[in-house]
């Protein structure tokens, strides 16, 4: 009796530490130092989207669900649409959610549409016709915010209870939340930590999560840390400043294409933090992203001299990026082992930029229209919703050569012991609804 009895105290232990309970602060420390919140303008939205929620979510597999609207229908042809809003949702300064205040925010996030209120429903009608428009409206830049004399408010999980711009961020529990109450009893943020601080921080126990650049991801594991990461996501790519002038030039950013050695850029340089890629959508989100990969331009002999002379560039590059001056003097050797004209530049205003754009959506059309307005490239039209029809759009961009996209790369972070549930969606994003504290010491 006696052993069976310590037997049945041993399992009611082990599964009281197991079972999610609601209570504690979790610590979190990002890079990014924001002056806003804002959706709209804010540099971090796996913050934002703590506090601010949009009408539509995304599921792991790009699809549009319900959130702030319960349900929407559009009319014959997807350029007019109808979204019923839920009911009993109310922002953190009690105001209730209503058609009027999804219009005025909806018309504050920058989009060119007609958006008008219908009772308790929105409508909202594109330029043209859009089927993709429920899967836009789950971008974090068209949350809905509450704006009223300065201040902003929410509908999220998360209410702000202190903002300090840059550098802090006290979030509390949002106990009316419609979705129901989060575990936690509040999220602490500090902005501005670089990944050595942060990973003191989670050493010294004063932080439950520290963001990790993709090229510390292998050492902070073989270090035994609990690492989630993303799949690749974020793009790298080079940039040109505009289209190219004259044949002799498209010759050499295909020259400049084939020279650039990603493979090693990717298991030197990143430790496998990412992959070599030649197209803007990562391959686990299109499907055919290794058919770019396989048909790298090559130069050709004939047009040497014409190559060269039409290659005097200047790679500009991020300096407060510590792995992107490392890369550009990769890209630099490689220019120059192909008799490409290549110099490096910390301003902004190179012939070149490599740049760093992160997935904004789970849905690759959605993504791809994104991307190319990140990259100053032609707004993508897309001739069906199929993949054919995907893959034909992504390669007349590519075909430009104005972007040459170079590698995808993962997104993680490193969490504490007695962190539970704390998920990395494929596109990076972070999911923090089921989040809880063990209450048993790591």
């Amino acid at each position: 009796m006696l052993a069976a009895s310590s037997l049945l105290g041993l399992a009611t232990h082990l599964w009281a530490a197991g079972r999610p309970h609601y209570g504690g602060t979790l610590h979190v420390s990002v890079r990014e130092s924001p002056e806003s919140l804002d959706p709209a303008s804010a540099a971090t939205a796996n913050i934002s989207r703590m506090v601010f929620e949009t009408l539509v979510g995304l599921d792991e597999r790009g699809r549009p669900r319900p959130a702030l609207a319960s349900s929407w229908r559009s009319e014959p042809g997807n350029q007019r649409w109808r979204f019923f809003l839920r009911g009993g949702v109310s922002f953190h300064d009690g105001a209730p959610l209503d058609a009027g205040t999804v219009v005025a925010s909806l018309r504050n996030s920058g989009r060119e549409w007609k958006v008008v209120a219908a009772g308790d429903t929105v409508i909202v009608e594109a330029q043209a016709p859009d089927p993709y428009l429920p899967a836009e409206l789950a971008l974090a830049r068209h949350s809905i915010v509450r704006r009223s004399n300065g201040t902003l408010a929410g509908t999220g999980p998360f209410a702000i209870v202190q903002w300090v711009p840059g550098k802090h961020a006290s979030l509390a529990a949002n106990d009316e939340y419609w979705g129901g109450r989060p575990f936690l009893d509040a999220i602490e943020v500090d902005f501005g930590r670089n990944e050595r601080d942060q990973l003191m921080a989670l050493d010294l126990g004063r932080s439950d999560i520290a963001e990790l650049a993709p090229e510390t991801i292998r050492r902070a594991r073989n270090d035994g840390r609990m690492v989630l990461a993303s799949e690749p996501e974020e793009l790298l790519a080079l940039v040109f400043a505009g289209e190219s002038r004259s044949e002799d030039e498209t010759d050499a950013r295909n020259a400049l294409a084939a020279a650039v050695d990603t493979e090693a850029i990717s298991n030197v340089v990143l430790q496998g933090g990412g992959e070599a890629a030649a197209s803007l959508l990562p391959n686990w989100l299109s499907g055919y992203g290794f058919t770019f990969s396989g048909g790298k331009p090559q130069r050709s002999a004939p047009n040497q001299a014409q190559v060269r002379a039409a290659s005097n560039w200047t790679l500009s590059y991020d300096a407060s990026d510590a792995i992107a001056r490392v890369i550009a003097e990769r890209i630099l050797l490689n220019a120059r082992d192909a008799g490409l004209t290549l110099q490096l530049s910390a301003s902004t205003a190179g012939s070149i930029q490599l740049v760093r754009v992160p997935l904004s959506s789970a849905e690759p059309h959605v993504a791809l229209i994104e991307i190319a307005r990140a990259l100053q490239l032609a707004s993508p039209s897309f001739g069906g919703s199929s993949v054919a029809d995907l893959y034909a759009t992504e390669k007349a961009l590519l075909q430009s050569r104005r972007a040459l996209p170079l590698l995808h790369l993962r997104r993680a972070v490193a969490v504490r012991p007695g962190v539970r549930d704390w998920r990395v969606m494929p596109d990076g994003s972070w999911q923090l609804a089921g989040v809880w504290l063990s209450a048993g010491k790591p």
